[in-house]
């Protein structure tokens, strides 16, 4: 596997001028910054909306922008919203389903080559 040599976006991002990109039904996000290190994602969620539930190497910590989500980590569901935050471990399964419309804001150590277009650079290591 070829490493990725991501470069460094610019310092600002204006809201209003940056790009969304929808993921799902419901679902857009919107990349506000990175490196190779991290990476600031902005997350919008429709009503039924569902972040399908899923699992990477990388570190993960989200807050609860706006909105209300049933949230789902190694099994245990919890319902968050505005001002609450969660943090996922690498390769821990999770994923949510929106009740309210809102905004969740990601950051993930390093940052999510597939968001970039690329192929995810580590696979899930072997259960001893």
């Amino acid at each position: 596997m070829q490493e990725i040599d991501i470069k460094p976006t610019e310092g600002f991002f204006i809201d209003e001028s940056t790009p969304w990109e929808e993921v799902a039904p419901g679902l857009s996000r919107q990349i506000m910054g990175f490196d190779g290190k991290i990476m600031l994602v902005k997350a919008k969620f429709e009503t039924g909306a569902v972040g399908t539930m899923h699992k990477h190497y990388h570190s993960q910590v989200t807050y609860v922008e706006s909105g209300e989500f049933e949230m789902t980590i190694d099994g245990v569901v919890k319902t968050l919203k505005r001002g609450d935050s969660f943090y996922v471990l690498p390769w821990l399964m999770h994923g949510c389903v929106c009740t309210k419309p809102g905004i969740l804001i990601d950051v993930f150590s390093p940052a999510r080559e597939d968001f970039l277009g690329y192929e995810m650079q580590q696979s899930e290591p072997e259960q001893v």
